[in-house]
Formats: C-alpha cells, sequence, structure tokens
C-alpha cells in the first residue's frame, strides 16, 4: 500500500501533452509545453488502438524535444499526442524478485505472474555515495575459481573487470561466477545478450538453485539502445536495493561493452561529436557514474562488482577497455593465446591484477602465490626456447624448477565449467604445487 500510495501522490495534477512533429531515424521530435520537460523525462507517445509507445527526452532543437523510444515506432503518426510523465524514473524492488527474470524496466519476463512492490522507491539513476561516506572493503570473497581465488583474491566490495576478445571464454567464466560464488544475493545484467543464449544461461549455467537467490535482468541485442542502458541502471539499482538491507551483494554485468555501444548511439542519434572510435563523450561520463555505484555500503552491506567488458580486435587498450581498466579495483584478462593452448578459463595471470592483493590474500600463503607468479614469469620468459628444444636442462636452476612445476600449475589454472573450489582449498592446492615436488601434486 504505502508504494501504491508514492505512486498516486505522484501523479500529476494536470496532465501535459505535446505532440509529433517530425520522425528521423530513432528521434522523435515533440513540440509543445517544453518548460515541462527536462533531460531524461519520460513521454508516452500515444500511436492509436490503446497502444502506447514510452519515450526519454535526450535534448532539444529548435523549441523542440528529441526523443528516443524505448520499444519500436511502428505505428506513430504525424500529430500523435505525447503526454509528459512528471514521475521520475523509479523501481519498488522486494524480497519477492528474487528467483524472477525482469526486463529493463523491471517488468517480469519469466512468465510467473506480477511482481510484488515494496515499500520503497529506488532511482534507477542514483548517484554514487559520497567519497567521504565510503567504508573499507570487506574480508576476501570466495567466487569459485581457482586462479581468481588464489593469484586475484577479491574482497567483498570490490570492483573487478574480465576483458576477454570474443570467443575466448568470457561468457563461460562468467556462468562459473554466477554458480559459485559465495554471496547473499546475485544480481545479473545481460546487456545486449543473443536471445537464444537466455534460456540457457537460466537452466544449464545458473540453474534452480542460484536463480533462487537471484534476480536476472535481461535487455536482448535486438532491444533499442535506451533499454539495453536502462538494463544496466536496473540491475545496479537492484544491487543497491539489496546492499542497503545489509546483504552481500553479487552484481554481474555481461557487458560493459554493449552498455556503451548503446550510449553511443544514444548520443551519437541526440548530435553528440564522436571522438575515439566513434565513442561520444556521454559514454565516458556514463561508466563511471554506474561502476562508482558498487562497493560496500554505510550500512554494512556489500556490492562485489564483476563486469565483462569484449574486447574489441584483442585490442586491450581500446577505448572502453583503458575507460573501465582506470575505474574498477582490478582486472582479469583473458588471452586467445591461452585458449587455443586448450586451457580455461584462459586467464592470463601475469597480465590480471587485483588491486587489493597481497592484502586481501592469506598471508600464510603469500609465499606460494609469489613464488608462483616467479615460477610462471620464467617459464614464459625461456618458453620459445624450451619448445625449439635449444634450452639445455642444468643450465638455470630457477628454469629447471619452471619446466619442472609448469605442468602442474596449468593443471591447476585449468578447471572444468561445473567444478568448484574453495579459497581454502585452492591456496593449500598451490601451496603443494610450489612448495613440494610436482609431481607429488599432481
Amino acid at each position: 500500500m504505502r508504494a501504491l500510495t508514492e505512486e498516486i501522490l505522484a501523479l500529476p495534477a494536470v496532465e501535459c501533452f505535446g505532440r509529433v512533429v517530425a520522425v528521423q531515424g530513432l528521434l522523435v521530435e515533440v513540440a509543445g509545453p517544453v518548460h515541462a520537460m527536462r533531460i531524461g523525462s519520460r513521454i508516452r507517445i500515444e500511436s492509436g488502438a490503446d497502444v502506447t509507445i514510452p519515450c526519454e527526452v535526450v535534448g532539444f532543437r529548435d523549441e523542440r524535444a528529441i526523443c528516443m523510444p524505448f520499444s519500436h515506432l511502428e505505428g506513430v503518426r504525424m500529430g500523435a499526442r505525447a503526454v509528459i510523465e512528471a514521475a521520475e524514473a523509479v523501481i519498488h524492488p522486494s524480497r519477492a524478485w528474487l528467483g524472477r527474470v525482469v526486463n529493463a524496466r523491471g517488468e517480469p519476463i519469466d512468465g510467473k505472474g506480477p511482481l510484488a512492490s515494496g515499500p520503497l522507491a529506488r532511482p534507477l539513476r542514483a548517484a554514487p555515495p559520497p567519497a567521504h561516506e565510503r567504508v573499507r572493503l570487506g574480508p576476501p570473497i570466495d567466487l569459485g575459481v581457482r586462479a581468481i581465488n588464489t593469484f586475484l583474491t577479491c574482497c567483498q566490495g570490490q570492483r573487478m573487470g574480465i576483458f576477454a576478445g570474443s570467443g575466448v571464454g568470457k561468457s563461460v567464466l562468467f556462468s562459473m561466477l554466477a554458480r559459485n560464488a559465495k554471496a547473499d544475493v546475485s544480481v545479473i545484467g545481460l546487456i545486449g545478450e543473443r536471445g537464444r543464449e537466455v534460456q540457457e544461461f537460466l537452466e544449464d549455467d545458473l540453474g534452480p538453485e542460484g536463480l533462487k537467490r537471484s534476480v536476472v535482468v535481461v535487455a536482448t541485442s535486438d532491444e533499442t539502445a535506451l533499454m539495453r542502458r536502462q538494463a544496466a541502471w536496473l540491475t545496479m539499482s537492484l544491487a543497491e536495493h539489496f546492499r542497503y538491507g545489509g546483504g552481500n551483494v553479487l552484481c554481474l554485468i555481461d557487458s560493459l561493452t554493449r552498455f556503451a555501444m548503446a550510449q553511443r548511439e544514444i548520443g551519437l542519434a541526440g548530435g553528440e561529436p564522436p571522438t575515439a572510435k566513434g565513442y561520444t563523450p556521454t559514454v565516458f561520463t556514463e561508466l563511471p557514474r554506474l561502476l562508482e555505484r558498487a562497493g560496500p555500503g554505510a550500512c554494512g552491506g556489500a556490492i562485489t562488482g564483476l563486469f565483462t567488458v569484449l574486447v574489441e580486435g584483442d585490442d586491450h587498450n581500446e577505448p572502453i577497455s583503458d575507460a573501465v581498466r582506470a575505474i574498477v579495483d582490478g582486472h582479469i584478462v583473458m588471452e586467445r593465446a591461452v585458449a587455443e593452448r586448450g586451457r580455461f578459463p584462459a586467464i592470463s595471470i601475469s597480465k590480471s591484477v587485483s588491486r587489493t592483493m597481497p592484502r586481501s590474500a592469506d598471508p600464510a600463503f603469500l609465499p606460494a602465490i609469489h613464488k608462483a607468479r616467479k615460477l610462471m614469469a620464467t617459464y614464459a620468459d625461456m618458453e620459445e626456447l624450451i619448445r625449439l628444444g635449444a634450452y639445455r636442462r642444468g643450465s638455470d636452476p630457477a628454469v629447471d624448477e619452471a619446466i619442472e612445476r609448469n605442468e602442474a600449475l596449468e593443471a591447476f589454472l585449468a578447471q572444468g565449467k561445473d567444478e568448484v573450489t574453495t579459497i581454502d582449498d585452492a591456496y593449500q592446492q598451490l601451496a603443494r604445487i610450489v612448495l613440494h615436488e610436482g609431481k607429488d601434486a599432481a
């Protein structure tokens, strides 16, 4: 009742509307009371036959509002009424949303009936918490993946980027984290996802047990740019809601690149100048506004964020990768060369880093972690000579040890999709490999 009361009080006393005067591609121009509109205002275009098309104001031109639709524009005609909605874009989530699949507007799409509204309204575009109100990161979080738990140990409230080109195994790693990570609630955003992969992810990767403690937000690749962008905002707003309740929340977004592409479409359509690779300035404004909302909360809860980045052309220095890497608290780099060797997940330990290390790792196992990194770096430096048979055993004791332990380390880093290793077990396995004979560890 409280949520319903808030919605009733938010209704305007007077209905303001304009008229559609032009449609150009994805843009709709609305003439009328522009003084009653602002950037981000919601408009409902009445296209006839009781069908309305929700839109958002993205700019102004010649005393007209420039709008973009949340759905397709079929049926829109010249002179159609465009009703201005005074209410701010908010959602009313509750615990009843757990186990459900929603679209970018918070509407259920899983066929399980309507969603129960909560008493509090959560804005979709909430501001990140001020720096002076932030608290420190929490204890290490168990993500269930050996390579990450040991070499890239994460803390509760940390934000990590997963960087990979197409076909390197990014989605499989994403599904392992969604299913195996130890968290009270998981909020998963599938942004610009292929339609056929949504059910596969829900049934095969997440599973019934994982879905019970999760809310999944879906915006497929065929949906409009506004829907894809709003899906990321909704994902973060839901994570904030559960964090305010004191929960340890895992927020997964796949992928930030598609969020940036959606913002690029919106910016270009609104007349923004393109910059690096066509991305508009607002892309690099919206990315930190989104990512900085994650982290620990003042009330005791925390949002641990894991965000995938689709690296275009395997160039890890392209604009979106650079921007995200500068914002998050660490990066997990997946390399095609590692995947081609048949080792999955194809994480490059030498190019990945957790900015909370070594504080986040168990001090008792730090010597094992440092030694394993050194062994892998030594082997990588001499790999070409070893494969060509140009290196003679006995020439360098450090290289000899790296060769001896390499097979066991590669087996440790490889992990099946359905395999789970706790953080304590992962530390102990690594210690056995690097501090004892590799054959015994295997």
